[in-house]
């Protein structure tokens, strides 16, 4: 399949020779953010890795417009990218079109050794790449490194997957007939989230279009309405990724949507707290709670409550540290946005207005407006708004319960159902719970649980489709039913 990509206001990490008048460039009458440390290209960042443009048919194409990418941490500007509209989405998809109509041809070993290629490409330069997220982002670097190692190996895995597409023979009642399934490629897909390239691979079959907040809504437009454009995959809000399925429903595109999540982190009377707590730190502070599967809510037994509220505050004090990504010792990173730490705070105020404590944490952290403390809240009730809304953000709200019923109604009681967790060792309770919660993912004892080879997805409005694994290339094909007569 060949694709097309509209990356939402992101950096373009690429791996193409960049040329000399394309790098990614400093305005001079703002700011700019220092990067301890790493001294090498613009910014102190891999001037070879990074892009502004768009990339269409295989050549790099500037945009008549930019938008600025900022340093989360001190509000610097890193650069200007090309913000492209719909002419240049459009531009991309056609170019997409014509390269899938010789790409389809090309063989499951050939397409195999170019991603390989490709993950290998990323892995020689993990390092400047996880540089680059954590400048855009925020995110400290260790956590950076591990995203690129992440993201690596999907490329690692559908390159092994991509030979192991079969069909399928089947007999049927008559004689003279024989039935065979095929599995084919879907076609032009339009993936709306970040990616990159210089393994090999034909010109058009990989396409970028940054644009602007802005522009995402008419840009997201024309991918979901093209009629060349036989798939949409999209990254995000559950608000987006409905405005984009009524957009893709107009012709009847297939659609894989990761949207929002509000996981539940159950623990049950029977749990091993200090695991609990391990648990509920890994789940819940990863990118200072800005991951899609992280824990939302903590549903706690009332016979074991107390002892989790209490070691879960000491390991926040003890093992979370807030700071610029760059630090060796952070561990927590700004957010996004003010945007982002203005709905953190107002998660937090009005659990207080209602009755609920802060263990710890429960204001914006000294170290600069985007950052906020790690924050543990007790008394918690179902009526809060971090209750029934995803945060985004590092508060962890600590909700009483009495019988596995009352918490399995809690945790099903959201629209959406993403991952779930609950540490338990009762093994019959385990069963019962981790088939009775409506989540796309369970992590039962354990609170980190993506991985390539796993299927990852969401149920209700949580999404459609999966990504990874064996079951995840099935979202890029279609299967052909032949029948053979005259036998």
């Amino acid at each position: 399949m060949a694709t097309c990509f509209r990356l939402r206001s992101c950096l373009a990490l690429h791996l193409l020779r960049t040329p000399p008048s394309r790098v990614l460039r400093p305005r001079a009458d703002y700011p700019v953010a220092r990067i301890r440390g790493y001294a090498r290209g613009p910014l102190g960042l891999s001037s070879a890795l990074l892009r502004t443009d768009g990339f269409v048919g295989g050549s790099w194409l500037p945009a008549a417009a930019t938008f600025p990418v900022h340093d989360p941490a001190s509000g610097a500007e890193l650069g200007l990218v090309a913000d492209c509209g719909v002419p240049e989405a459009r531009a991309a998809v056609r170019a997409a079109y014509e390269a899938f109509c010789s790409w389809r041809g090309v063989s499951a070993k050939e397409r195999s050794s170019l991603l390989r290629k490709w993950y290998d490409l990323m892995i020689q330069n993990k390092d400047d790449l996880a540089k680059i997220i954590t400048a855009e982002s925020g995110k400290p670097l260790k956590e950076a490194q591990g995203e690129i190692l992440y993201s690596a190996n999907f490329l690692e895995w559908f390159s092994e997957e991509a030979r192991r597409v079969y069909g399928d023979i089947i007999y049927t009642p008559a004689k003279e007939k024989r039935a065979l399934v095929l599995k084919q490629p879907l076609g032009v897909a339009a993936v709306i989230t970040p990616l990159a390239d210089q393994a090999g691979i034909p010109p058009g079959v990989y396409n970028v279009i940054p644009c602007s907040q802005k522009k995402a809504k008419e840009v997201g437009e024309a991918l979901c309405t093209d009629p060349l454009v036989s798939k949409i995959s999209f990254t995000g809000s559950t608000a987006t990724g409905k405005v984009l399925l009524h957009h893709a429903a107009n012709s009847v595109k297939r659609v894989s949507m990761e949207l929002g999540g509000h996981a539940p982190f159950i623990v049950f009377d029977s749990a091993n707290v200090d695991q609990a707590v391990a648990g509920a730190m890994a789940s819940k502070f990863r990118n200072s709670g800005q991951t899609c599967v992280c824990s939302n809510r903590f549903l706690v037994q009332r016979g074991i409550h107390d002892s989790f509220v209490k070691k879960f505050a000491e390991a926040m004090k003890t093992n979370l540290h807030v700071g610029n990504g760059f630090e060796e010792r952070t561990t927590q990173g700004p957010l996004i946005n003010e945007k982002a730490v203005e709905k953190v705070e107002k998660h937090v105020s009005d659990a207080i207005s209602k009755g609920a404590t802060v263990v710890t944490g429960g204001k914006r952290h000294q170290v600069g407006k985007n950052f906020f403390e790690p924050t543990l809240l007790s008394n918690v009730t179902r009526d809060m708004l971090c209750s029934q809304e995803e945060t985004f953000g590092p508060v962890a709200p600590v909700i009483k319960f009495d019988t596995e019923e009352e918490a399995v109604a809690i945790a099903n009681v959201a629209d959406v159902g993403l991952a779930g967790y609950f540490y338990s060792q009762d093994p019959a309770q385990i069963w019962r719970v981790a088939e009775r919660l409506e989540v796309g993912m369970v992590g039962v004892n354990e609170g980190l649980i993506s991985s390539v080879e796993c299927p990852f997805g969401g149920v209700k409005q949580s999404g459609l489709g999966r990504e990874g694994s064996k079951y995840g290339i099935d979202e890029y094909l279609e299967l052909k039913y032949v029948c053979f007569g005259g036998l």
